[in-house]
């Protein structure tokens, strides 16, 4: 996974928000963070014939803007390279890339930009936006939870998508009987200052 830098804009003093994703600060000043990639993982899960199995991205990154004294005004835009999902089973990181499921050479990434971000309580945000899989766009709100500590911001949230609902699963595979509609999307962040 690639280092990825974020940039943050705050008036008064941070403390917020993340990717999927992530963002926080302490400072009056506008600060910096980079994403790290060995302590940060976007994740999904899924079923298969009953079965439940995960798997992760091994590449994605984006850029996040915010004042956490008024989160409207912030922006999160992040894209994934889904040529890189991985779930450990050799016949199924072989068939994801294909045309019936991400159809990587026609769509490489996937994209979430937010139209709006807000606070919800004490350390919980949403951000409203819309996700884009293979050229399909929906509108998506995204929950997560942002803790500071430091000079280490951590960030983790999740959403559940149906995957058909942007074309993933093609042919025999867009009804649930082999593979369940459903899917997992989690993310949990570590970005430093």
């Amino acid at each position: 996974m690639t280092h990825t830098t974020f940039t943050f804009r705050n008036a008064l003093t941070v403390s917020a928000l993340s990717i999927g994703l992530l963002f926080s600060g302490h400072s009056a000043r506008a600060a910096d963070w980079t994403l790290d990639g060995t302590k940060s993982t976007l994740g999904f899960s899924g079923t298969q014939t009953g079965t439940p199995f995960k798997g992760h991205f091994g590449k994605f990154g984006g850029t996040i803007s915010l004042d956490p004294q008024h989160p409207e005004t912030g922006h999160i835009q992040i894209s994934i390279d889904m040529a890189s999902a991985a779930t450990g089973d050799a016949q199924r990181d072989g068939a994801l890339p294909g045309k019936d499921w991400f159809s990587t050479s026609t769509f490489p990434t996937a994209t979430f930009e937010s139209s709006s971000i807000r606070l919800i309580s004490a350390g919980h945000y949403e951000a409203q936006g819309k996700l884009t899989i293979r050229n399909v766009t929906k509108p998506l709100t995204l929950p997560f939870t942002l803790a500071v500590q430091g000079q280490d911001a951590h960030a983790t949230g999740h959403v559940q998508l149906v995957r058909t609902n942007f074309g993933v699963g093609q042919g025999p595979w867009v009804s649930g009987q082999w593979v369940a509609l459903e899917v997992g999307v989690d993310f949990d962040l570590t970005a430093h200052q």
